[in-house]
C-alpha cells in the first residue's frame, strides 16, 4: 500500500478554512419568518496521525425572535415544546455568542483566516445562522458568509447516499432515529460523516499553500 502523504494542518488543510459542524433545528423553513429554535456546533480536530476527528460540541437552545412563525409540522419532527421551562432558551445573540466564541478562539489560535460552515443540506443551516446574525445586529461571525462544505454533497459523490441516516449506515457508523432531529445529535453525526469522508480522500490530499489573505472569498 503506497504511504500516506504527510499532512498539513488545519490551517493549510481547507485554504485557511477551520470546517464547523454546524446544524439548526427551526419552526419552518423560511429563515426569514420562521424561527430559529436549536442550533449547535461541533469542533473538528486533527489527531497525531493526521486524521480528523469530531471535537467539542457547543450548543444552545434559542427563544423565538418577536413575531417569529412556527410551523406544527416542523416542531412533530423536531419534538421541540417551546414554552417547556426546562428548554433554557435564550435570546438568538446569546445563542449565537456563546457558540460562535470557541469557533473564533480555535480559528485564531491555530492559524485559520476564518470558520466554514459544514452541514447536511448546509446551505439551510447557513441561511438560519445569517439571518440570526442579521436580526441581532451580530457584526462579527467566523463563519464564512456563503461558502460551506456540504456533506450531501459529498456523501451523494462517494456513497451515492444522500439522506443522512443512509449514508452513515453506508460508511457503516451508528445512526440512531430515536435521537434524531436534535440538534446535537445530527451535528455530531454528520461531524462523524465529513470525517469519515474526508480522512478517505486523505491520499489525493498534498500539502497545500495557506490562502492569500484577501483572497478567501
Amino acid at each position: 500500500m503506497e504511504p500516506l502523504p504527510p499532512y498539513a494542518p488545519m490551517a493549510q488543510r481547507f485554504r485557511g478554512f477551520l470546517p464547523v459542524v454546524v446544524d439548526v433545528e427551526t419552526g419552518g423553513f423560511n429563515a426569514q419568518t420562521d424561527a430559529l429554535l436549536e442550533i449547535a456546533v461541533v469542533m473538528i480536530g486533527i489527531d497525531e496521525r493526521g486524521e480528523l476527528v469530531r471535537g467539542e460540541t457547543h450548543a444552545a437552545h434559542v427563544e423565538p425572535f418577536p413575531g417569529a412563525n412556527i410551523e406544527k409540522a416542523a416542531l412533530e419532527v423536531n419534538g421541540i415544546v417551546v414554552d417547556h421551562p426546562l428548554r433554557l432558551a435564550v435570546p438568538e445573540r446569546e445563542a449565537l455568542d456563546k457558540v460562535f466564541k470557541p469557533v473564533r478562539k480555535a480559528a485564531s489560535e491555530i492559524g485559520c483566516s476564518r470558520a466554514i460552515l459544514v452541514g447536511h443540506n448546509a446551505h439551510f443551516d447557513l441561511g438560519f445562522v445569517n439571518a440570526a446574525c442579521a436580526r441581532s445586529n451580530y457584526k462579527r461571525s467566523p463563519l464564512h458568509p456563503f461558502s460551506v462544505f456540504d456533506t450531501v454533497t459529498l456523501a451523494g459523490a462517494a456513497l451515492g447516499q444522500t439522506v443522512l441516516a443512509r449514508a452513515l449506515e453506508a460508511a457503516g457508523l451508528p445512526y440512531n432515529a430515536g435521537e434524531a432531529h436534535s440538534a446535537i445529535y445530527d451535528a455530531e453525526r454528520t461531524a462523524d460523516l465529513f470525517c469519515w469522508l474526508v480522512n478517505r480522500m486523505r491520499p489525493l490530499f498534498r500539502a497545500a499553500a495557506p490562502a492569500t489573505p484577501g483572497t478567501e472569498t
